[in-house]
């Protein structure tokens, strides 16, 4: 598996390149420089398989022979370790729900198969890497969980202060160890905007050995396509005309299922959906990407105002706009129309769902006014996770899951910085020296 930089296709790297040095000094993002295509055939077989099974496959189209068969399998059935199951309202409306990793966010997916794959790649390796991570929520939690007592990797997880939930805050800063946590006073774009000075900083790099966890990194985006194909594989038999809508926020989640698209798999159709941050939809009807602050919302882990995948995006479409919008449609909702969205759901189906979820039911309700076809929208968190949101809305207690409660009970240990990189790299160069 050979891979390419968005902003100089004749940067061409290695798999484990790509994976432990994320994120290129052009300041592109590496995608695949070929997708590989599932043949009818192969995917009629596929459709029997186990959910591990069918990632093994999806992964082994992806990666080649890079990674021996019976190391993969090792990596897959530490990884995914948990289902995805799509629970079904009626002829036109399904959830595929993501929330049943350790951190009960689908981050799970990606963060885990990343810190194996890592692993392996490292393995016999002695200098130690150090891994960058912004996050508006959950994307902290799963890598941290992903990565802890990890031998040769350290963790240092960037978030914007006050506009990640009280839950996911506590998943952010309470695992110790080889975990760090650093409270930026900005907000996501902002963490984001540091950990890409980091990245390109001389100084820090005569240091540091840097990695990214986040969605630049191609290791995340791999297993994310995995669940579209589960998805998919569950509702076959009872569907034709199957499309995704998917909460979006930095947009590694639709660039995962649009890679699953460009494998074979048949998907009609993905549903953008943000909250008010709305670049990407904006782009989808004008024609014009123009990147802009982030607006803070409860639907926080999408509060993203430039999303890095969006290059990906252009990428897998040779940046043809027409092209694109034929298999994406863009919507975006307020905060009042994501709570009568959580609202809807409950009263109509009995299902809770987490705000942005609900705001992936909002764009299927809108898609399905105007098309016949069957829309899977994306639960992409436990609604307990959002528990101060979703509780008022509909007046009633949310039963927290165990693995979610012991994460309450503990304490808070986090660096507070300036919106500043200079801050940020002397807090770096600070911790190096007392390492």
């Amino acid at each position: 598996m050979k891979l390419y930089s968005t902003n100089n296709p004749d940067n061409i790297v290695s798999l484990k390149e790509a994976v432990i040095n994320a994120f290129p000094i052009d300041k592109g993002l590496y995608m695949p420089q070929q997708i590989p295509i599932f043949s009818k055939e192969e995917l009629l077989d596929m459709w029997s398989y186990s959910f591990p099974e069918l990632s093994q496959s999806v992964a082994k189209k992806l990666i080649g022979n890079l990674i021996p068969q019976a190391e993969l399998e090792k990596i897959i059935k530490r990884a995914i370790n948990f289902p995805a199951p799509v629970v079904t309202f009626n002829d036109q409306l399904s959830t595929l729900e993501l929330f049943h990793g350790p951190t009960m966010a689908f981050k799970d997916f990606g963060a885990r198969f990343m810190a194996e794959l890592m692993s392996y790649f490292l393995r016999g390796e002695t200098a130690k890497t150090t891994i960058l991570v912004a996050t508006s929520g959950d994307t902290g939690g799963a890598v941290a969980s992903g990565f802890h007592n990890t031998e040769g990797i350290d963790v240092v997880i960037l978030y914007p202060s006050g506009k990640v939930s009280p839950l996911q805050e506590k998943q952010l800063t309470t695992w110790g160890s080889n975990i760090k946590a650093v409270e930026v006073k900005g907000v996501f774009d902002d963490c984001q905007r540091l950990v890409k000075q980091a990245f390109l900083d001389n100084e820090l790099n005569d240091n540091y050995s840097f990695s990214s966890a986040n969605s630049i990194n191609i290791a995340r985006l791999i297993p994310q396509s995995f669940y579209y194909f589960e998805a998919y594989k569950q509702l076959r038999d009872k569907f034709d005309d199957i499309v995704f809508s998917v909460p979006s926020g930095n947009f590694g989640n639709l660039t995962a299922g649009l890679i699953a698209k460009k494998m074979g798999l048949p998907i009609s159709k993905f549903l953008a959906a943000t909250n008010m941050n709305n670049t990407v939809p904006l782009y989808l009807s004008t024609g014009n990407y123009q990147p802009k602050p982030s607006l803070a919302t409860i639907s926080n882990a999408m509060d993203v105002g430039s999303p890095s995948n969006f290059s990906r995006i252009q990428s897998l479409y040779s940046s043809t706009w027409n092209m694109l919008k034929k298999d994406i449609k863009g919507s975006f909702y307020t905060d009042d129309q994501t709570v009568s969205g959580l609202k809807e759901l409950k009263d109509l189906y009995n299902y809770i769902a987490d705000p942005h979820g609900a705001i992936g039911y909002l764009a299927s309700k809108e898609y399905l006014k105007k098309t016949d076809c069957h829309c899977v929208f994306l639960e992409t968190a436990h609604p307990a996770k959002f528990q101060e949101v979703v509780e008022p809305v509909l007046e009633d207690k949310i039963n927290i899951p165990t693995k979610l409660l012991s994460f309450m009970e503990k304490e808070k240990h986090a660096y507070l910085i300036e919106n500043s990189f200079e801050d940020f790299k002397s807090l770096l160069l600070d911790i190096h020296s007392h390492s």
